[in-house]
Parts: C-alpha cells; structure tokens; sequence
C-alpha cells in the first residue's frame, strides 16, 4: 500500500502566497486585460485599441512619453557616465559626502523636485525673477516638456552613477595600466577601454531609466501642464471608456522593455573579476580644479530642490503666498490641516511594509531553499509589480474589488495591498541576495540536532538574514511614503497620505502648506536612507 505524501509547512505556504498574487495581482489584471477586449454586453471587442490607435491625440501622447524617455536617458549617460569615472578614478574632497547626497537624490519623490523647480523657476519663480530683473534676461518656461526633462534627468542620473560605479569597481587596475602604457589615456582610455568594459551595466542602467522616466506619473502631473504624457492619459483615461485599452498598452510597452533589458545584459554580460582595483589617484591643476567644479556643481543642482524647499518651509506666510520675514506657521498649518494625512501615512506605511517583511522573507526561503515549479512561479510572479506602472496597479485593484463579493475600495486595505503589491520585489531582492551567501548546512546541522524546520527558520535562518531583510524594508519603506501613481486612484478623503496631501495644496497654489509637507517627507526620506546605509554598511544603493 502506497503511503500518501504529507504536506509540511512550507508545501502549504507555497499555495497561500500563490493564492494570494493569483487573488490580489494576477485576476486584477486579467480582469483589466478582459474589460479591455470585452463590451458591457459581454461581446469581444478590439473598439478601445482601434480607437488608441485611430487618434492623433493618443498616439501624440505615446509619442510624447517615448519623446522624454529617450532624452532623459541620453541626458542621464551624459551626466552619470563620467561622474562615475571621475568620482572613482580621482581623488575628490567630500566624495563620503556627495555619494550620501547622490543617493539622496535619486530615492527622493520626482514630483517634489517638480514643485521644488516650479517655486524656483516658475512664472514666479524666484530665480526666474532675479534673473529677469538684474539681467534682463528671460528663462524659457519651466512648464512642459523642458521642465520634465530638468526634473527626470536630475532625478536619474544617479541610477545610472550608482550602476556604473559598482562596474568599475570590478574593473581590473592592470588593464588601465596596460593601456596608459600604449599611449591610450585621457578621453581615449575612458571611451575606448573603460566603457566597453562597463557596457553591459550601461546597457542596464539604460534601460532602468527609460522605464522609470517613461512611468513616471508625478512630475508631468505638477510640471507638464499642456504636455502630454502617457501615465498622466491613463488616469485621465480612467474616467473614461478606455481604461483597459491604454492600461493594456502600458503593460505591453513596459514588459516589452522589461524583456529586452533582460535580454541585453544576457546577451552582453561577460565576468571581471578585479585582482588589483582601480586606485584614485590625485589630479593637479586645472584638470583638478574641473574635476571638482564638475562634480559639486552636478551634485548641487540635483540637491537644491529638496535644499530650497526646506528653505521655504520656514518663510512666514500670508493666506497662501510667501512674506517676508520667517516662522514656524506653515508647519502648524500642516499639522492642523494635514495632520491625519501625516498619520495615515505612517500607519498604512507601516502594515504594509510588515506583510512585505513577512512575505519577502517567505519568497526568498521558498524560492532559494524549496525550489520545485510551484516556487518558481511565484518568483517570477513577485518580479510582474516592478514592470507594472503604479497608475495600472491602482487602476485594476479598483477595477477588481469595487463590487461583491469583496469590495475593498475606498478603505485602507486595498491602499496597503497596492503598496504591498508594487514595493514587495525590493526587500524580495535583498533578502534572497543575503540567504544566498548562507550556507545550507547550517541549518542542516540545527535539524539533524532536534531542533524543527520551523524553529530552524525563525531563531536561525531569519536572524542571519537580518542585514539584508532590514536593508530592503528600508527601501521599500522609502517607496512606499514618496508613492503618488498608486495612491492617488485609490485615496478617499479618510485615507490620504502625505504625498497626495503635498499635491492637493500644489494644486491649491497654497506654498508654505505644501513646503512644511515637502519637508516632512523628504526629512524621513532622509533619515530612512541613513538608516539604511548604517545598517548595510554600504553606500552602494542600486534599484
């Protein structure tokens, strides 16, 4: 008689996270995929495509993101590319400094710097004003397509530093050295030698950003104004008839990205492995004092945003405009008026980056210890959220859950479910990096000793994966409070957080309320971010 093979614990939670993503991410979005081929009589349908397609508006729209997109990245290589050589081939006073303020920046919310530029380069703009009155000269509108481009490229170009910065620290000394002795340096050695050899990080970095400047929804809603772009058409479109069409094209174009990044660094990758690393050395004269201006000034201007607006937080107010002299009103007013929006921040934050902990340390035990087809699929299902623009996520959990038998929207659940949904694959990373570096026969030892596989996960596995648990909870967390796209579909007057309560008051035009709530948020963005490279002991933050 065959004996029946018995369920252990980490069988059945295999099928409970599945359960989940099937119930929470995979029927939202093959709920929005079906809306978007099937009318209200339930007849198939391809009307909401042919009508994307079939107008100049929509296409200009697409054309128009694409537009940013492919500019941000040029722009970003231009700016990071370089930046990384200098910073690690040079010797350059405060580099601790400016990497902790290049990191800063790009993990601080974009449509803070939107607003930020706008206060400073607005029709009101103070520079734009000083300028105009010293000078007589008149900047270009800060509004529209080069307003985006000034926020996105600022806001990315660390992405593309940090990633070509861990590249050069594999690069072999000896092979500059071989080089330099043939005559090749300068510029030459930098484009004929260090950037094939960083190629495929670039190629990465490339196609990282292009995704993240192409779903960006934040800056082109303060910043664009009469320039279209797509994610701000699928919110727009979301009070419309053509929700599914366009949220279904988003999918597409980003998957499609998606694969071809992963395709590239297959196709291109090749290992390096520093025997002897790349030594800073120091410049001396002119080409030291251009090395320096550079680099500070880069860094600088990307800082000043979130430099101006905590300036501004503390300026005396009179209704809504600024007057001279400085107080603490504006952060009174935010407390009085946004103060529940401060909380709910944190306690939406909070229960969601708890079930991310849990489930992120669950996914990385099954899908590094317990690997069977059942794991593999939810691995590559946890990864689906971070290719999926924030806006459709939203979008389709309302689509979803907005009637019987489980109506979800309007509540605070279905706001951390998204949360949960879009952040997870971050500490998901992190903690399948840390339980990879764990040998197996540590825990082998402890169960071969009595102890149980349970009480061998929690007092043994989950302590020495502690480092990078926390780190990627830090990094999720830090996503989740600087979250716009997601959260403004969902909110309802009860459940507004701290990023949709910045906007509202942008949109107000009310300045000292939206600055003290600028300057809140970008505080414990900071504060997070320390926090994280304290408990890392690392710098090197890559996305």
């Amino acid at each position: 008689m065959k004996k029946t093979k018995k369920l252990d614990m980490w069988t059945v939670l295999s099928f409970v996270i599945l359960l989940c993503y099937a119930v929470f991410l995979l029927y939202p979005m093959l709920n929005l995929l079906r809306q978007s081929v099937v009318t209200t009589d339930g007849a198939f349908t391809m009307e909401y495509f042919q009508k994307f397609f079939g107008k100049s508006y929509y296409l200009i729209t697409l054309w128009n993101s694409f537009k940013v997109s492919i500019a941000v990245t040029i722009i970003t290589l231009i700016i990071g590319v370089p930046l990384a050589y200098l910073y690690n081939m040079y010797e350059i006073k405060g580099k601790g400094l400016l990497q902790i303020i290049i990191i800063l920046c790009s993990m601080s919310a974009p449509f803070i710097g939107a607003y930020s530029w706008i206060l400073m380069l607005g029709n009101s703009g103070i520079i734009r004003k000083t300028i105009k009155s010293v000078l007589g000269i008149t900047l270009p509108s800060i509004y529209g397509f080069n307003g985006i481009l000034l926020v996105l490229s600022l806001q990315l170009f660390p992405l593309v530093f940090l990633y070509v910065s861990g590249a050069m620290k594999n690069i072999d000394n000896s092979l500059l050295e071989a080089a330099e002795s043939m005559g090749c340096k300068g510029i030459k050695r930098f484009l004929t030698v260090i950037v094939p050899l960083c190629m495929p990080t670039i190629l990465a970095a490339m196609l990282l950003v292009f995704m993240r400047a192409f779903a960006d929804f934040g800056t082109p809603l303060l910043i664009g104004q009469g320039y279209r772009t797509f994610p701000v058409e699928i919110y727009n479109a979301f009070f419309s008839e053509t929700t599914g069409g366009t949220s279904v094209i988003a999918i597409v174009i980003t998957t499609v990205v998606f694969l071809v990044q992963k395709w590239s660094s297959n196709k291109f990758s090749f290992t390096m492995n520093a025997l002897h690393p790349v030594e800073r050395k120091k410049a001396h004269g002119l080409l030291n004092v251009l090395i320096h201006l550079f680099t500070y000034l880069v860094v600088g201007i990307a800082f000043l945003p979130q430099v101006y607006i905590f300036y501004e937080s503390f300026r005396k107010t009179s209704g809504k405009a600024f007057v001279p002299g400085y107080s603490l009103d504006s952060y009174r007013s935010a407390m009085k008026v946004a103060g529940s929006a401060i909380k709910n921040t944190f306690v939406i934050g909070i229960a969601a980056l708890v079930l991310i902990i849990l489930l992120a340390v669950l996914v990385a035990y099954l899908v590094i210890r317990r690997k069977n087809t059942v794991n593999n699929v939810i691995d590559v299902i946890s990864m689906l959220p971070y290719i999926i623009p924030g806006s459709v996520v939203g979008i389709a959990l309302i689509m979803a859950f907005n009637r019987k038998p489980l109506i979800l929207t309007g509540t605070m659940i279905i706001m951390v479910i998204a949360l949960v949904i879009r952040r997870l694959p971050y500490t998901i990373r992190s903690s399948v990096a840390t339980l990879q570096q764990i040998p197996i026969t540590v825990e082998e030892a402890a169960i071969s000793l009595g102890s149980s596989k349970a009480k061998t996960f929690f007092q043994i596995t989950v302590p020495m994966m502690a480092n990078g648990i926390i780190s990627g909870a830090i990094l999720s967390w830090v996503t989740i409070i600087t979250e716009l796209s997601t959260a403004i579909c969902l909110y309802t007057v009860r459940t507004q957080t701290l990023t949709l309560a910045i906007y509202t008051y942008v949109s107000r035009g009310n300045d000292g309320i939206a600055a003290a709530l600028a300057t809140i948020l970008s505080l414990t963005t900071v504060v997070s971010l320390l926090l994280f490279m304290k408990l890392s002991k690392s710098k090197d933050v890559t996305l």
